[in-house]
């Protein structure tokens, strides 16, 4: 039954993953068909998504603590049901005071996910990197599903459709997770099925201090990508996509899907290497990368975008590891909720930055030099950090493959 209950964790763990990000993106594809509809700016609609997207990050460290002191499997059903209520309430909205309140709604919902799922599937992992690395996975398959979704629900019925739709979905995920709860296949776990060696003192303060720096950067960077890429597309790509938006969803779920696998790696690098050095070198590679796309146009802007989130991606389940291994496992949940405090906390500076960089400059040449000096800013503070005690406990001997049926990961 244990065996079981862990499976069923991680799989409702990795599903939750993708319905997060999938509702908390429908917005951004579904704003370029409001701009006709409800004759707004791109930039005036695009705000509507602040408080959102300021409830994502501010959610998180509640739901976290709630996780650890109460129970993360309920949280999870949380999640769901009031992520997939405020994405249907989005799609009933009858003008922008509505669509606010909705989408605060679903942002809240969503803040739920990583501090608490992160830290479900930990506790029910053996091989804990390369379970992450799978669980970014499903979340960039969100990601990248996202735009495709509310794309083609958007020109095949209404853009209204684009929320309803994944919200009841989300929603009917949620009713069958407590469902599971009531019947006894799943039970939250006290301790994790592998324990963390314990950390020095002072390397968990100096670490939680550099990550609480470099996160805050990875969430400016990666809410900026997602934010601006659909108009960065739409601007630079008409020659391959026109003015469809179904077509622009459609190049984003490419680049996202794509740009997702680098994650299994990560992971599994994570289990073997140190760290510190992957993380740094992530970031590293993205600054030249961000001073390119200043000035790139025409294809060539698919490709690099390509570039950009694959090594985003493959950052991700690297930096989650590291942060469970310098984090007591009684406060692992409120880890995870600061962290995404920070990751989507300045989700609303990036969409204030995303805005004023294409109302000063009319494109997002500004938003990309930016970002350039942020990143290089991350890798020098990424420098600072303290080398993995806890590798030592798997390099003596390498872990086996992640095996779902025998590992319960």
């Amino acid at each position: 039954m244990s065996d079981l209950s862990a499976r069923l964790s991680i799989g409702f763990s990795w599903t939750g993953h993708t319905m997060m990000h999938v509702l908390s993106m429908l917005f951004l594809t579904v704003v370029l068909a409001l701009e006709s509809t409800w004759h707004m700016s791109y930039d005036e609609l695009i705000r509507l998504w602040t408080l959102g997207s300021l409830m994502i990050g501010v959610g998180a460290p509640l739901a976290g603590w709630l996780g650890d002191r109460w129970s993360d499997s309920r949280m999870m059903v949380a999640f769901f049901l009031l992520t997939g209520g405020g994405a249907v309430a989005a799609g009933l909205a009858d003008g922008p005071a509505s669509l606010t309140l909705a989408l605060t709604a679903l942002g809240l919902g969503a803040s739920i996910y990583h501090p608490v799922g992160m830290s479900w599937l930990i506790k029910n992992s053996v091989n804990q990197g390369a379970a992450l690395g799978t669980q970014g996975l499903f979340g960039s398959l969100g990601v990248a599903s996202a735009a495709v979704i509310a794309g083609t629900l958007t020109d095949l019925i209404s853009w209204r459709a684009a929320f309803i739709v994944p919200g009841m979905v989300c929603i009917a995920i949620g009713i069958a997770l407590a469902i599971c709860i009531a019947l006894g296949l799943i039970y939250d776990r006290e301790i994790d099925l592998r324990p963390q060696p314990k950390q020095n003192r002072s390397d968990v303060i100096r670490a939680f201090l550099v990550l609480s720096v470099t996160m805050a950067v990875g969430g400016v960077l990666w809410n900026s990508m997602m934010v601006a890429m659909p108009k960065w597309f739409g601007e630079h790509l008409t020659a391959l996509v026109g003015d469809s938006t179904v077509g622009v969803g459609g190049l984003v779920t490419v680049v996202y899907l794509i740009g997702a696998l680098p994650q299994l790696w990560g992971g599994r690098l994570a289990d073997r290497l140190q760290t510190k050095y992957l993380y740094a070198g992530c970031l590293l590679l993205q600054v030249p990368m961000m001073l390119v796309a200043a000035s790139l146009a025409g294809a060539p802007v698919l490709a690099l975008a390509l570039m950009i989130v694959s090594c985003q991606n493959l950052q991700i389940p690297v930096e989650n590891l590291m942060l469970a291994r310098f984090t007591p496992g009684r406060y692992r949940g409120l880890a995870y909720g600061a962290k995404f405090i920070l990751a989507f906390g300045v989700g609303p500076l990036a969409v204030q930055l995303v805005a004023w960089s294409y109302r000063w400059t009319g494109g997002f040449e500004g938003l990309f030099l930016t970002l350039s000096g942020l990143v290089l800013t991350a890798f020098l503070a990424a420098l600072l950090l303290p080398t993995d005690r806890a590798l030592n406990a798997t390099q003596t001997e390498a872990l086996p493959p992640e095996t779902l049926p025998a590992h319960a990961d």
